[in-house]
């Protein structure tokens, strides 16, 4: 199969997919939203994830079909839909994410992943993604904030509005903690203390840990490798990534970090900085590791 025609196939594919799909999920919100009772809401929020599941199984079947990408795995877990977990991961590509919803799909509850505010524009996907709860979060610049003080911490509320609606359902609660993909000129901007790293933005992960803190099983602490460079969903689509290593590992999560306040408290904000750095440090090693076998 030609380059051209697995892209072609694998767009079409997607596209068929989404729209399958699309219709039921927002047809079981809509009962979700108008039907506010316990036991409809708690109906629903199966049905909605039993969808979700079989959307992401197709595409899954689609990377595993259409492309030859060998996907390289330590670490992956036994199955246990049931619990809360907190997902951290390095994020190098958007092939990032069918990568996770590839390995946990019926593994780990559903993955949420915090949202940019504009996604929920993006056709059929954006209703979807607020289908399923997905929280969209409007970023503001420390500009912004200066002339509109009043927008200091909203992104924090949005964060607390979120994680209570995933307190009552199993969910898997992605954190990409580098806030954005790893690029060279990004990591040379940052002066970044890591080989393969962006610096670890703290605030979203204590931000999850104080409102779920209590909730929250796992941490389950993910590193993805390309080793043959990074591409994106045309690259992995068009059969350019030749290969995926993932590691997998499962973490407690300490006590003494969870449910405080990271805004309101210098002592506990620098002990956590502390602690995702040295989680952060030990992933930079366990990336060099990675790419030298």
């Amino acid at each position: 199969m030609t380059r051209y025609l697995r892209v072609a196939t694998a767009a079409a594919g997607l596209i068929a997919n989404s729209l399958v799909h699309v219709g039921p999920l927002l047809l079981v919100a809509l009962v979700k939203v108008v039907l506010r009772f316990q036991p409809v809401r708690e109906t629903c929020d199966r049905w909605l994830m039993a969808i979700a599941a079989s959307w992401i199984d197709f595409n899954s079947w689609m990377f595993s079909t259409i492309t030859d990408t060998r996907l390289v795995v330590e670490g992956l877990p036994d199955p246990m839909p049931d619990g809360h977990f907190l997902v951290v991961c390095n994020h190098q590509s958007w092939v990032d994410i069918p990568v996770l919803q590839k390995l946990f799909n019926r593994r780990l509850p559903l993955l949420r992943f915090f949202l940019k505010s504009q996604l929920i524009w993006v056709p059929i996907l954006g209703l979807a993604w607020w289908a399923l709860d997905f929280p969209f979060m409007k970023r503001y610049s420390r500009e912004q904030v200066q002339r509109r003080p009043e927008l200091a911490g909203r992104d924090i509320e949005a964060t607390r509005r979120a994680c209570a609606k995933f307190s009552r359902i199993p969910v898997s609660v992605v954190n990409f903690v580098e806030g954005t993909r790893f690029k060279p000129a990004k990591h040379d901007a940052q002066d970044s203390p890591f080989r393969h790293l962006l610096k670890p933005r703290a605030g979203g992960t204590a931000f999850v840990l104080e409102a779920m803190g209590e909730s929250l099983d796992t941490l389950v602490d993910v590193t993805v490798v390309y080793p043959d460079g990074a591409g994106e969903l045309v690259d992995l689509f068009a059969n350019r990534i030749p290969e995926i290593r993932v590691h997998i590992e499962l973490l407690p999560i300490p006590e003494d970090l969870r449910g405080r306040s990271y805004q309101n408290d210098a002592e506990f904000r620098q002990r956590f900085q502390t602690w995702l750095n040295e989680l952060w440090a030990a992933k930079d090693k366990r990336i060099e590791g990675m790419l030298d076998s």
